[in-house]
């Protein structure tokens, strides 16, 4: 196959896996800068380009876009997937799961546990939001935040008041979620590949933080999840339609929490952690979806 992979930066560590992966498996990889690319949106025609070179002969492409690009990027994902490339995630899928509040709105709808999630528009709603979730403390996430930024936790309600004030005056959108104290600072990353967890570590904030991101400072260990944990998981990827996924879960007094799912996760953290090679394993999916993909063409 030839391979495309959409990233800005070769030289990240998920990135570099990918081509290691592709390449030692006999696959052509190329990785296109999302932001340097462009389109040709023509009738039955559908193009690309990227630094004057039409993009052509692709078989399949990997979407690593970053939370900042998500409408360009998802816009020139969309134009592969017209032009008939196979990608291994959706630009549907990654859109649904990019905006945080939509996310959870269609996890509930499947009745997939969530911590109380609540949001409002005018500042007069502020106290029954905040009474809402159950008092302070709480946590408000902007919902344009990434890798742990934009997340506060407020441990009084006059705190909660004012950081909901001013977010609201800068006219920045959030929501604000119960704050699950018996998880501890820690949560699970559960790597879902096809609908199955290939992988899983325990992420635990630094002292004095309550973010678990390897972003923020965090550690990651091995972990053992419960079946509960792994169905969880993987429902919720079917939910939003992603082939790979990192999903990220709370574990509290009334069982398994979904608190976001990354439609590009990386792989540092948890290959390390897993000893695995988890970048072959994503490689090895897209060609048996690849495989299917092709049939299906073949006898349309």
């Amino acid at each position: 196959m030839k391979i495309a992979i959409l990233s800005r930066n070769p030289a990240l560590y998920s990135t570099k896996r990918l081509m290691e992966a592709c390449t030692s498996r006999g696959h052509e990889v190329i990785v296109i800068n999302p932001l340097r690319a462009y389109m040709n949106i023509t009738s039955l025609q559908p193009q690309a380009f990227s630094q004057g070179e039409i993009l052509s002969n692709i078989d399949a492409v990997i979407p690593r876009i970053g939370a900042s690009i998500t409408f360009y990027g998802c816009a020139l994902l969309r134009q592969f997937e017209m032009m008939n490339v196979l990608a291994l995630n959706s630009s549907t899928a990654i859109k649904k799961s990019r905006d945080k509040l939509h996310c959870l709105q269609l996890l509930s709808t499947q009745g997939i546990d969530l911590p109380i999630t609540g949001f409002a528009h005018s500042p007069d709603d502020i106290p029954n939001l905040i009474q809402m979730v159950g008092g302070a403390p709480l946590v408000i996430k902007l919902l344009e935040g990434t890798q742990g930024l934009g997340v506060v936790l407020c441990e009084n309600q006059k705190a909660a008041e004012s950081v909901l004030q001013s977010f609201m005056k800068l006219k920045h959108h959030m929501m604000v979620q119960e704050y699950i104290k018996e998880a501890e600072g820690a949560d699970i990353r559960c790597f879902v590949i096809g609908g199955k967890v290939i992988a899983a570590m325990k992420r635990q904030a630094e002292p004095g933080e309550f973010r678990s991101n390897l972003h923020c400072g965090g550690a990651a260990e091995h972990v053992k999840i419960t079946s509960q944990e792994r169905a969880i998981a993987i429902k919720a990827t079917k939910v939003l339609g992603l082939q790979v996924a990192g999903v990220d879960i709370l574990r509290s007094n009334r069982g398994p929490l979904v608190m976001e799912v990354n439609s590009s996760p990386g792989l540092e953290g948890i290959e390390n952690i897993a000893q695995q090679d988890i970048a072959s394993l994503i490689i090895q999916f897209l060609e048996n979806r690849f495989a299917h993909h092709r049939k299906v063409k073949i006898t349309e």
